[in-house]
């Protein structure tokens, strides 16, 4: 137990050491710590850990499908206001952080990342609010949640499909489901219906833009 709590102190501290608490330029009620280069910053994560499998820092950027859906929960908190939530592939956590600043009951994010684990923590902190996190639920059916969030998780075909597979069981039982994304390569677009759409600030090294149209979606 004791290793456990040195390890998340370590990775809360990383955390702080290589990003800064900044205001989501899309949902400036929100702020989360942000860093601004990927590449160095992935290289530090994996000789922290020693290892070169590290996945890359999706914890350290407001990605648009994030920033797109935290506005659209806060704009809209009835859809969420005094459920459960379940945010999947939740990064810094900004989609879970604005679930609970609108009213939900309980929030459980999920993510692989120990790093990541740890600015959902740290961010959830900063924004007074709480906000649960567990490890990989895809093979699941939402954890019994009224309502789960998925903000630009595909970016690769497995991940995808795993999140189609979540997001349809999830419905199945009874779940309401909300997509953030802009236009992500292995998007399944034939399987979704738009809500609404925003055009957000983005870094243009990550984006090769300074602003990404992103869409709302549910399962159509």
């Amino acid at each position: 137990m004791d290793a456990m709590i040195d390890g998340a102190a370590a990775h809360e501290a990383f955390v702080r050491a290589n990003s800064a608490l900044r205001p989501v330029p899309h949902v400036p009620e929100i702020r989360l710590y942000l860093a601004d280069d990927a590449v160095s910053l992935w290289e530090q994560t994996e000789q922290e850990l020693g290892r070169t499998d590290q996945p890359p820092p999706f914890w350290a950027f407001a990605w648009p499908g994030g920033q797109a859906l935290a506005r659209y929960i806060l704009d809209h908190p009835e859809l969420v206001s005094g459920r459960t939530i379940l945010d999947v592939g939740s990064g810094s956590g900004l989609t879970a952080i604005a679930a609970a600043m609108a009213g939900a009951s309980a929030v459980l994010a999920s993510e692989l990342d120990p790093f990541a684990i740890a600015a959902i923590r740290l961010n959830a902190c900063a924004n007074g609010v709480t906000v649960a996190a567990t490890a990989d639920v895809l093979d699941g059916t939402g954890e019994d949640a009224d309502v789960v969030l998925a903000a630009d998780v595909c970016y690769e075909t497995s991940m995808a499909g795993r999140v189609l597979g979540l997001l349809e069981r999830a419905r199945a039982r009874g779940a309401d489901v909300l997509v953030g994304d802009p236009g992500r390569a292995f998007l399944p677009r034939h399987r979704l219906r738009e809500l609404d759409a925003f055009d957000v600030p983005v870094l243009a090294d990550l984006e090769n833009a300074p602003v990404k149209r992103v869409m709302i979606l549910t399962l159509a």
